[in-house]
């Protein structure tokens, strides 16, 4: 196994396992140990075995295999049976580029999203399988702290949208401006959130997530009716593993034909100030909001330098995040 020398969460320098600061986000302050107590699941049928019988029980829905976690004696352990998990692990994927360094991708991507942007997002980091292989930690919001779960609808849910009622394609027949209009119709503070909302769609698209369907959008009642945009998960960019386009939504941003505001057909910076503006978010709140994203962040940088991906897939990272940095910064037809 290669040697640590960056948290494995927060990406901070000098640090062998989890950093001080990643304890505190990611595991209440308690001391664990960045190693699983396994072997992968290829490598060990015993371990397997306990994987299976854990994925059976987790209620987290999406394609990737993810497993509930919980922490005992300072590990990463499977949640027993009949015992809440607080956290999900996600290894490897299957079927794609790269899969080795998916987990790096996404806890890069969600660790410049909360430190360069400021957003907030589901507390994660890195572990290891006894092998060396790298796997995806993250903390359930959804769980409170005394063990209950706090309500939370996706957003093919709040649309009406099934696989029986709308096809196998029900979380990608939609766009992000009738998103919008779901945000506005079911949230008190609708203000707020919208504004968190579009910064989300700037954010992906500038960091090619290309996966940012229905189901990767998420309000959570914190209590009392108090509805709220969930934190942001399952940011990555997808571009690295898969060949797909700048949107996961089918319609893209806008609800009707808007081809006049993109460029070539492409989106630009000019594409995201009118669909800031037909959402009903203030001009001034746009350039904002584009003057931020498109702004020069030295700590990206130095996040995708401290990263655990690899120095070929750091290039390519780096490299695409600059094409689309050059598109959003380009506001004029």
């Amino acid at each position: 196994m290669k040697q640590i020398t960056n948290c494995p969460s927060v990406l901070a320098a000098g640090y062998d396992t989890y950093s001080p600061a990643a304890l505190r986000r990611l595991f209440d302050k308690q001391t664990v140990s960045h190693m699983l107590p396994y072997e992968t699941i290829e490598k060990s049928e015993e371990d397997a075995k306990l994987f299976m019988e854990n994925k059976k029980r987790i209620s987290i829905s999406g394609v990737q295999s993810k497993y509930s976690m919980v922490v005992k004696d300072g590990k990463l352990k499977l949640t027993p049976e009949n015992e809440q998990g607080r956290y999900i692990l996600k290894p490897k994927p299957s079927g794609i580029r790269n899969p080795l360094e998916y987990a790096a991708n996404e806890n890069l991507t969600m660790q410049i999203a909360e430190q360069v942007f400021k957003m907030e997002t589901a507390a994660n980091g890195l572990c290891f399988f006894q092998g060396g292989e790298i796997a995806y930690i993250t903390k359930r919001f959804d769980i409170t702290p005394d063990g209950n779960k706090y309500r939370v609808e996706d957003f093919a849910s709040l649309a009406g949208l099934t696989s029986d009622n709308a096809g196998d394609n029900f979380k990608y027949d939609y766009s992000y401006e009738e998103v919008a209009d779901l945000i506005k119709k079911f949230l008190p503070a609708w203000p707020v959130e919208l504004l968190k909302f579009y910064r989300l769609v700037l954010f992906n698209f500038l960091f090619s997530n290309g996966d940012a369907h229905l189901k990767n959008f998420s309000v959570i009642d914190w209590g009392r009716n108090d509805f709220r945009l969930a934190p942001a998960y399952d940011l990555l960019n997808t571009r690295l593993h898969v060949d797909d386009t700048d949107f996961a939504l089918d319609k893209g941003l806008f609800k009707t034909d808007r081809s006049e505001f993109f460029k070539g057909g492409k989106a630009i910076g000019f594409s995201f100030r009118q669909f800031a503006l037909s959402i009903g978010l203030p001009e001034t709140i746009a350039d904002k909001e584009l003057s931020l994203f498109t702004a020069k962040h030295p700590l990206i940088d130095e996040l995708i330098d401290r990263s655990f991906l690899s120095e070929k897939l750091k290039r390519q990272y780096r490299m695409l995040y600059q094409t689309k940095r050059n598109r959003l910064a380009d506001t004029k037809l």
